[in-house]
């Protein structure tokens, strides 16, 4: 691999222009692409097979019907009168029925003609259902409780819903003009009465915008100086990381002309992902291209002016080699990094969940374009910039050099944990185990109206409607009954029977009048742990009936990804110890760099638990259960990050034991050439993710942070302190593999052995 990569190196090295015109005519490609196959982005978070969507399936069969509740272009607007009136004022009324006039001459909407004050239409509907249930033969109370389970008038008359359709098939195909012409009118009723709005449609949003990742680029551009000492230097990963995201972003929106299953938070996860390791794939080559220019003059003691003005007299030629010798050798690790992260990611698919699938290999496909970015632009862009690209050096930052007689802050850290390694096996064992306790309390479920930012519309909208009709109101399920209209009473008064069920009647059948849709509303919220409880007991025993709504589906979603989330994290352990055990040729570096994996994500899972699910220390002030599959993304996602650091870290450790050196000193001075790279990339890393919990998205937010305690866990307590530790402990054994295995194992050369032996083979001029 290393010989092939150095082949790459010098290729684009030399043919600098014609790589930067290729990568140039690519993205102008992409930017078409996706500038014509653009398509609106939505919400679809759907799995096939579950009960839940049979359900919504069978109602669509039998009651010769394409309306789904799961993408129908519907919302709902809820009115509420000031204290101390009520909708039957005639101010209010008034005032309620200009909204609705608005609404109805906005163009955006259909089925106008059902669209009326919502008094009118609680009227009607008691006196009709009156007659059909008293002819029923149902009792008073049995019809004013049905009435009052379904009425969009609440009992005190002060707040009322009703609902619109948008001009438009689905609610993917509601175009933002439209979203914004009803919230504009909404938000723009200037009298008293209190409006907002709920439903798919609202749930839909656009791509956010590049401040996060701006705030990111700017850390990252603080740390990357501080690393080189060089402006140039440090820009050079930034440009690179921005063109791999951008073709992966481009990618994804010409995507959405093929697929529906891409949502909102599909492009912020594949930019967030992209931009971590593109910039870190970056550094790892330009920081090894350093190296070989340093030692290639032999400048390890030169102060940054003086070695600035002696990189300049290096020739073209041995640039070039130099170059190729970095893609080679760091370039290896970038590849095969990569390759863990896309595996990871990929290996998502095996869930069949189609948008966890998208947002999976979105992230993926970023992450390819980000290492082929960094092992064939960046060398053409060290080409471009030649002599120059250690130049426009910084008067205040020197970049200290590994090489140097002066011990290193990392050096002085790894004598540290060489001298009792034991204990900081132990403390860094204990330290991440605790932090993992709160984990056995973990909490998922699917984003509702209940879970958006406290003070948006939606989340207003939710606790109007479950203040004023009961929190069932906001979580309605629907039996769906098969047998005969004698027969659906009995159904009825079953459901009505559970315990958590506030109502159930039965509000359409078919024309066959086999199947009949029975509406229940629980007791509880769909945030409600007792949900979960209620849903079960609904659906335990020999029932002719399934349950179907949004609820439900989120509840089918949620227990899908749980039941994946143990088989994925072993399958992504197992995975990790065969491509590390391929890699370092070593039995018990892949057994503790797996181990480490593990407790850095489950001290992850615990402190994010905590925080966000729990509300301890009152950082968070609207604490929610954990958003059903950042588990797993965040499992598949840190597996790439963690053997990043392994590889970077670990391939210097055993370059120097392959070198001759003892056992301790390699882990020793392998520490001290990776420690300062290592140490930039993680706080780029978390720094980026870090960055991307100022965006307005509950997942995002708690992503942005799980990942970046995740990369501070994984780097800075495992990789720096436990590995070396168990190596200082293990010593020679560290490096040790059967003989039969290491027959049969292939020799990926990832520390690039035969370049070294090869030096004198490769050509050096063109």
């Amino acid at each position: 691999m290393a010989t092939m990569l150095y082949r790459i190196g010098t290729l684009t090295y030399r043919h600098r222009w014609q790589t930067l015109v290729a990568w140039l005519i690519l993205i102008t490609g992409m930017a078409v692409a996706a500038a014509h196959l653009s398509q609106p982005i939505a919400n679809n978070f759907t799995i096939p097979g579950l009960e839940s969507v049979k359900a919504q399936d069978t109602i669509k069969e039998r009651f010769n019907t394409s309306d789904d509740m799961l993408t129908a272009p519907t919302a709902t607007v809820v009115v509420q009168a000031p204290e101390g009136k009520t909708l039957a004022d005639p101010a209010v009324t008034a005032e309620v029925d200009n909204l609705i006039t608005q609404l109805k001459n906005s163009g955006e909407l259909t089925h106008t003609d059902t669209l009326v004050n919502p008094l009118t239409s609680a009227t009607s509907m008691k006196q009709q259902l009156t007659q059909q249930k008293t002819a029923q033969g149902l009792p008073p109370e049995q019809i004013e409780a049905d009435l009052k389970a379904i009425s969009p008038v609440s009992e005190d008359l002060r707040t009322a819903t009703f609902e619109i359709t948008f001009d438009a098939p689905t609610v993917g195909d509601v175009t933002t003009k439209q979203r914004s012409a009803i919230t504009t009118i909404i938000a723009n009723n200037s009298g008293d009465v209190r409006t907002s709005y709920t439903g798919n449609v609202f749930q839909t949003k656009e791509a956010p915008g590049m401040q996060s990742e701006l705030i990111g680029l700017g850390v990252a551009a603080l740390v990357l100086l501080i690393t080189f000492g060089s402006f140039i230097a440090a820009g050079l990963p930034l440009i690179t990381a921005i063109a791999g995201v951008a073709i992966g972003l481009m990618g994804i929106t010409a995507a959405t002309s093929f697929t529906d299953s891409i949502n909102s938070l599909t492009p912020t996860l594949a930019s967030m992902i992209g931009l971590a390791v593109g910039i870190d794939y970056a550094l790892f080559i330009v920081s090894r291209y350093r190296n070989e220019l340093i030692d290639h003059i032999d400048g390890h003691e030169l102060p940054p002016q003086e070695l600035s003005k002696k990189l300049r007299t290096i020739s073209m030629a041995d640039r070039t080699h130099l170059a190729g010798l970095a893609v080679g050798k760091a370039g290896s690790a970038v590849v095969f990094a990569g390759l863990t992260v896309l595996i990871a990611l990929v290996a998502l698919v095996i869930v069949n969940i189609p948008f966890l699938s998208a947002m999976a290999l979105s992230a993926a496909a970023t992450v390819v374009v980000a290492v082929l970015v960094a092992i064939t632009l960046l060398p053409a862009l060290l080409g471009i910039m030649g002599t120059r690209v250690f130049s426009l050096t910084t008067p205040i930052v020197k970049a200290p050099d590994p090489e140097q007689e002066k011990p290193t802050l990392g050096l002085r850290w790894i004598r540290l944990v060489r001298s009792k390694p034991a204990l900081f096996l132990v403390t860094g064992v204990v330290v991440l185990g605790s932090l993992a306790f709160p984990a056995t309390n973990l909490r998922l479920a699917m984003p509702t109206d209940g879970t958006t930012t406290v003070g948006s519309p939606t989340r207003t909208a939710y606790e109007m409607i479950g203040e004023a009709f009961g929190p069932g109101r906001n979580n309605p399920m629907i039996a769906v009954v098969s047998g005969n209209p004698r027969t659906f009473g009995e159904d009825v008064a079953k459901l009505q029977q559970t315990d958590g069920v506030a109502n159930a009647q039965v509000i359409k059948v078919n024309d066959a009048q086999d199947t009949a849709q029975i509406l229940i509303t629980p007791e509880y919220s769909a945030t409600d742990t007792r949900t979960s409880d209620l849903l079960a007991k609904l659906r335990g025993g020999d029932n002719n009936y399934t349950i179907t709504g949004m609820g439900p589906v989120f509840e089918d979603i949620s227990q899908r990804l749980n039941d994946a989330l143990l088989p994925y994290l072993a399958t992504v352990l197992a995975l990790a110890f065969l491509l590390l055990m391929l890699v370092f040729r070593s039995i018990w570096v892949p057994l503790i760099a797996t181990g480490g994996f593990a407790l850095s994500v489950a001290a992850t899972f615990g402190l994010t638990v905590l925080l966000w699910q729990e509300g301890a220390g009152g950082i968070i002030t609207d604490p929610q259960p954990l958003i059903s599959f950042l588990p797993i993304m965040l499992v598949g996602i840190v597996f790439g990050l963690a053997m990043d650091y392994q590889v970077f870290l670990v391939s210097r450790m055993r370059e120097g034991y392959l070198s001759g050196k003892t056992a301790g000193n390699a882990v020793a001075n392998g520490f001290k050439h990776g420690a300062r790279v290592v140490t930039a990339a993680a706080l780029i890393m978390m720094s980026v993710f870090a960055a991307f919990m100022l965006i307005d998205e509950q997942f995002i937010v708690v992503m942005g942070f799980a990942l970046a305690v995740a990369v501070f866990f994984d780097a800075f307590v495992v990789r720096m302190t436990i590995i070396p530790a168990t190596l200082f402990l293990l010593g020679d054994r560290a490096w040790r593999l059967p003989r039969w295995l290491d027959r049969i194992i292939p020799n990926v050369d990832i520390e690039g052995e035969a370049l070294q032996e090869d030096q004198g083979k490769v050509p050096l001029r063109s």
